[in-house]
């Protein structure tokens, strides 16, 4: 337990010597001459100059690495701008060339007029900027009508009638001429297609000629060498059969000879001799091998017999006493049931009672009730509430 009820001298006390113990060690810090201190200290205000300086050479330091960032970058953006004024210069350059040379004023963009000719087809007509500026371009426009199949020549354009063939003869010329030239190239064409095919059926005829002969020569070289192939397996077959007769023989001669012994050892074994002792463990006397014991003999055969019969009396006088304690246990469970009988007859009689006991007991209680009800309603709840008492509620601020 903490003893929080100290007396007020001895806290009085602790607190004066503890003052007194400060202004001892007060004095001893300013009468000692060895650690006072008399005026400033010098090694502190060194300290602080040397700070002082080393702070103002790392702005130095700092300031002339901003300097030279400054003088670096305003060098790399000198060059950029060099650079760009360069790239300026080249791309005007390179797209004045290109204006000299792939933009000339006959090579403007092209516009595509759709004229209806004859009600039958649709003929484009290509005109440019440049062939409206042109100041030749009467001199280099065709004449209104240059021949009969002149598609710009319509119906409203006055310019061809029925009737009129202007070119009849240069047409018919042209026309045989164009006949002429037809026959004359159908006929190489035949001659030609004719010496092609007679070039390609030669050389058909000379390659399967050359075919059959060469099927003939694999043909033999094949067969010769399935010859020699079937007389190589023949001649190994051979040779197989005599190593396999060989196997065979020697094989039989072994297993003869290993017929010999088994039948001599079984002969003389103990498992034809019934040999008993063979059947005896390594384990203990009272175990046997199983693969090797013949059976029991007279002597454990009489005492298995006589082990059996001990073991059937010893079973017969189990069952007589357990049916002897299954009697006295039967015996008891009916006295139980007899008496439990009994007490279920006297607990279901007072069950009666104490059930007619409570009906006595409510029926005095409802009479009480209805009794008193009734002087309630007669006596105590004559005065009943109108609406004025449920009106004057919630009227006034208090």
């Amino acid at each position: 337990m903490y003893k929080l009820d100290l007396p007020i001298d001895l806290k009085e006390k602790a607190a004066i010597e503890r003052r007194r113990r400060a202004e001892k060690e007060r004095q001893g810090r300013i009468f000692n001459a060895k650690h006072r201190q008399i005026g400033i200290d010098k090694e502190a205000l060194n300290q602080q100059i040397q700070d002082r300086n080393w702070m103002d050479d790392l702005e130095q330091k700092r300031a002339a690495a901003f300097a030279q960032d400054s003088i670096r970058n305003d060098t790399i953006a000198q060059l950029l701008q060099r650079r760009q004024e360069y790239d300026t210069r080249e791309n005007n350059r390179a797209v004045n060339e290109f204006r000299a040379l792939h933009q000339q004023p006959s090579a403007q963009r092209k516009r595509k007029k759709k004229k209806l000719e004859l009600n039958i087809f649709f003929l484009f007509q290509l005109t440019g900027e440049w062939d409206i500026n042109d100041p030749d371009f009467l001199k280099k426009d065709m004449p209104a009508r240059v021949s009969d199949d002149d598609p710009r020549c319509g119906i409203a354009g006055l310019q061809k009638f029925q009737g009129e063939d202007l070119n009849s003869r240069a047409r018919n010329k042209y026309q045989q001429e164009q006949l002429r030239e037809w026959s004359r190239m159908q006929q190489e064409n035949q001659k030609r297609t004719q010496q092609q095919q007679q070039a390609a059926d030669q050389l058909f005829f000379s390659k399967q000629i050359e075919l059959d002969q060469r099927a003939v020569e694999l043909q033999q070289a094949d067969e010769q060498c399935r010859r020699d192939i079937n007389k190589s397996i023949r001649n190994y077959n051979d040779a197989l059969f005599g190593e396999n007769q060989e196997r065979r023989a020697l094989k039989k001669r072994q297993e003869d000879y290993d017929n010999y012994a088994e039948m001599a050892n079984m002969a003389s074994s103990d498992l034809l001799t019934e040999n008993p002792d063979q059947a005896i463990s390594q384990f203990g006397p009272h175990r046997v091998v199983p693969d090797r014991w013949k059976g029991m003999n007279e002597d454990q055969l009489r005492r298995i017999r006589e082990e059996q019969q001990k073991q059937a009396e010893e079973k017969k006088r189990r069952n007589e006493e357990e049916q002897q304690r299954e009697n006295e246990w039967n015996q008891r469970r009916i006295a139980e049931a007899k008496a439990g009988m009994i007490l279920e007859k006297q607990i279901e009689r007072e069950r009666r009672e104490n059930e007619h006991y409570l009906y006595n007991d409510n029926q005095r209680l409802s009479n009480e009730q209805r009794n008193l009800k009734a002087y309630l309603d007669r006596v105590v709840y004559t005065n009943q509430p109108t609406a004025a008492y449920f009106t004057q509620f919630n009227s006034s601020s208090r």
